[in-house]
């Protein structure tokens, strides 16, 4: 049983819109244009070239987040420009501190003297010197 349609049937490629929401008409006559006669060809042409695009596009991200010159790559460099700052300044106080010292060995003879005394342990003609040192504990005997 054949149930008669309101619109007539027609193939997409013979209808000049792809919507389902016009009235079906037919295109009856193709105007030979220079664009219209290569428009399925150049479409077939264009859909590889877009895939490649896409292939590319996705490539370049994924190489600026994890490349060589990626985003992890700019993060671990920041931490250890971090890390190497903070080392310059430990080294730039310990020399200011060591450039002061050596300063006032060349200056003052009472931190000359400090120090023979300290390290050395020199004494002055006519001092004493006592040394006093620790005596162990005595063990406990129990009966």
């Amino acid at each position: 049983m054949n149930i008669p349609l309101r619109f007539p049937l027609y193939n997409r490629r013979d209808l000049g819109y792809n919507s389902c929401l016009m009235t079906a008409t037919r295109i009856t006559t193709r105007t030979a244009t220079a664009g219209s006669a290569n428009t399925r060809k150049g479409d077939r042409g264009r859909r590889p070239l877009l895939i490649g695009l896409g292939f590319v596009v996705c490539f370049l991200m994924v190489n600026l987040i994890v490349g060589e010159h990626g985003a992890f790559t700019l993060m671990r460099a920041r931490a250890q420009n971090a890390e190497l700052a903070q080392e310059v300044a430990r080294a730039k106080a310990e020399n200011a501190r060591l450039r002061e010292e050596a300063h006032r060995l060349l200056t003052d003879p009472a931190a000359i003297e400090d120090i023979a005394r300290r390290e050395l342990g020199l004494i002055k003609p006519g001092e004493k010197l006592f040394i006093i040192r620790d005596v162990p504990a005595a063990k406990k005997q129990t009966p």
